[in-house]
This record gives structure tokens, sequence and C-alpha cells, in this order.
């Protein structure tokens, strides 16, 4: 494999540095693909790293370098994660840096390692997590009750909370709108139809739906939410067309004709997978169609994910979630009697809707320091959203709509 090449203080070395920083540094980042890295240390030299393949140039601020690779090293993608958080490094652009990190993920991964004892408290820490009746209402409350208004600081003003469909817009809002009038095109809705959304947030898709004409049942666990989408439902005049309830999706007792759940199936749990799209084709009526639009892991991937959860999405932000790849959904589609109609993978854009997310919520800083959402949490969503943004730019994760009607 060819190596970086290193340039330290504006000299290129032709023999291993001397600092005990700059061998760490270089001995981390010696095998990178692509890309050049800049690395400026506590001493204020700065290393630059080359890599021998094109690639983003991103850059990366070590304030205490033996704690962050120390993390890294006992705690992995957490311990990188949390030293962020706590202001151990920095940089100039977090998205931009965590592209970089992702193309170059295996080529670090020998320094990305969990230990034995961490792997064990972060696989007990997610089964704890597991999405029973009980645990989904506690996992649903940590992520989405954090303030209604928190969120609308940094969302379009439909309040939708997963990824939008661009198509030939650069509107947010209006992308939004687009990937919702994809769904009702899929479910070939007719005025009167009864729609039932799983997972309906904030009622975005829910008021998009019944000002075409349909009736909508949504479903969500978030006190929060429901509390914002039924005031929504009112001012906009359509509580004749929408009911909106706390339930579970175990609980789901009634038909419709079609049924909708957009981002939630990541929240399930890959236990329940059975148990999810069961309840999907005993709720759907004859002739009806389902539509679901789920974040999805690349299947080479699956594997590894699988066998060491708990990494920083599953710690910090969605504990208890699981991602699909596109296999399974439709592996247990099938076995439940439901036929795959359609596929639509757009991850591109889903990138570009948390790009969006992350530029505004930059600029609610003043903000959301003076409403009490601390410097570490502050951190902690910039670095998520960023995180989640390279691996759709890299295809690591995907988004897909999948299509799906009554197998007979």
């Amino acid at each position: 494999m060819t190596t970086a090449e290193i340039t330290i203080n504006g000299s290129v070395l032709d023999k291993p540095p001397g600092s005990w920083q700059h061998r760490l540094v270089s001995r981390v980042f010696r095998n990178i693909e692509f890309g050049q890295l800049n690395v400026r240390l506590n001493d204020d030299s700065c290393v630059q790293l080359s890599a021998p393949n094109p690639g983003p140039t991103a850059d990366i601020t070590f304030h205490a370098l033996a704690q962050v690779l120390f993390a890294l090293w006992w705690k992995g993608d957490i311990g990188f994660a949390e030293s962020y958080m706590s202001g151990r490094w920095d940089t100039s652009d977090l998205s931009q840096l965590m592209y970089f990190l992702s193309l170059n993920l295996d080529a670090l991964e020998e320094h990305d390692q969990r230990s034995l004892l961490q792997k064990w408290l972060t696989s007990l820490d997610h089964w704890l997590n597991s999405n029973t009746p009980s645990g989904s209402k506690r996992n649903i409350a940590a992520h989405y009750d954090l303030g209604n208004e928190f969120y609308s600081r940094w969302l379009d003003r439909s309040m939708t909370y997963s990824s939008a469909l661009f198509q030939d817009t650069y509107d947010l809002e209006e992308a939004q709108h687009r990937k919702y009038q994809r769904i009702l095109d899929r479910l070939d809705t007719r005025p009167g139809d009864h729609i039932l959304e799983v997972g309906c947030g904030w009622g975005g898709f829910a008021e998009f739906a019944a000002r075409r004409g349909c009736l909508v049942t949504g479903i969500t666990l978030s006190r929060q939410q429901l509390d914002y989408a039924r005031k929504r439902m009112n001012t906009a005049g359509l509580d004749h067309r929408v009911l909106l309830e706390i339930m579970d999706y175990r609980a789901i007792d009634k038909q419709y004709d079609h049924i909708v759940s957009i981002e939630m199936v990541e929240a399930v749990g890959q236990k329940y997978w059975n148990r999810y799209f069961d309840m999907l084709k005993q709720s759907l009526k004859p002739g009806g169609n389902i539509v679901i639009q789920s974040i999805t892991i690349e299947e080479e991937l699956f594997e590894g994910y699988k066998n060491n959860p708990g990494g920083f999405i599953q710690r910090y932000i969605f504990p208890g979630g699981m991602l699909p790849t596109s296999r399974h959904l439709g592996q247990h589609a099938e076995k439940a009697g439901l036929k795959l109609l359609d596929t639509h993978e757009f991850g591109e854009d889903y990138a570009t809707t948390l790009s969006a997310w992350h530029e505004y919520f930059n600029r609610e800083e003043a903000w959301l320091e003076e409403n009490g959402y601390d410097d570490y949490f502050r951190r902690m969503w910039r670095y998520y959203l960023a995180f989640c943004e390279a691996g759709f730019r890299d295809h690591r994760i995907d988004v897909v709509q999948m299509h799906f009607g009554h197998n007979s």
C-alpha cells in the first residue's frame, strides 16, 4: 500500500519524525487513501498528510492529542465523538472532516477498536435499551421530547425530520413536500381514503395528505410531538380529517386503505422486525398500498454493525435503534405476505438535507445557549448531523422508499 506523504511545518519528510506527537499522528494517518488532512497540534506545529488518491481536504486541531487517541483506542468511535463533545479537538469544517474520515475508514480501522470491556458494556447498554413496549416509549422520549421549539429552530417550516427529495428544487420545505407527494402518488390515493401513518412526528405528512382529501390516523410515542401535531391540525382546520394518538404500533387493531411509515422502522429493533411487518400486513385492506421510507446500511457492513452494537448513534442519539438493509426490509415484508412493487433510493438527498439542518442548527447557537442547551449538547448534535451526512455521501448508508402491496 502506498503511504501518505507527510509534511511538517512546510517540510516534506523523508524519514520518521522526531516529536512524539508527530510520530503518533503519522502512525494513525499514514495509510490514508483519499484526500488531504491538515493537523494542528497543541505545540502549534502543523502536520499535513496527503493521500495518494484525490479526495476532500480536511483539517483537525488537537488540543489534547494523547487523550483523544487513548479514547479512540479504548472506546472506538464513541471515544472520538466524546473527545469532540468535550472540546479536545476541533475543525473548521466538521462535515468535511467526517467525510474525509468516512472515505478513509478502512485505513483507520486498526486505530478504531473498542476494548473488549467497552464492547461488552456498550452491548449491554444496547440490550437494556431494547424496544419493548415500555422501552420504545422511553427511547422515543429520549430523542423527540427535547422540546418542540428546539426542533422548530432548525427544521424547515413543515417540521419534517426525515430526508427531503430535492429533484430540481433547492428549497428544503419544497423538497419535503416533493417527498410527501411521491408517497401519495405511490399509494394511489383517492379523496376519502383512510391512511394509517406509523410514526407521525409533528404532523407534516398528515397535514399534507389531509389537505389533499385523505383521512389520516397517525400514531406516535412522543407526548410533545402529539401536542404539537394536534394543535397544528386544529389551526389548519383539519381536525375532522386527522386523528392523532399515543400508541405503540403493536397495539394497532384496525385496517386502513393505505399505510405510511417514514423513517420509523429504524427505531423498531431487529428483534421486532417480524412483528412490525406482520402489523403492516394485518392492518392493510385488500387492494391497499404501503410506503415505507427507511435509512438503510450497506449489506457488507451489516454484520459488523450488528455484532458491535452501541456505537455513537445508538449510544447518544437513537437508543435501541438498528438500521436494516434493503434486503432485510424486502425479506421481512415478503415473509409477512407483502409484495414489493417499487424501490427508490436517494441517499444524496439525505446528505443535502442534513447539510441544511446543520447550517440552520449552527445559526441558532445563541438561542440554544440561552435556553439551556449546553456546549456539550450542541457539539454532540453538530457531530451527529455531520457524521450522518458523511455516511450518506460515502454511501455507507442510504435512504429508500419501498412500495408494497398484498402478495395475493
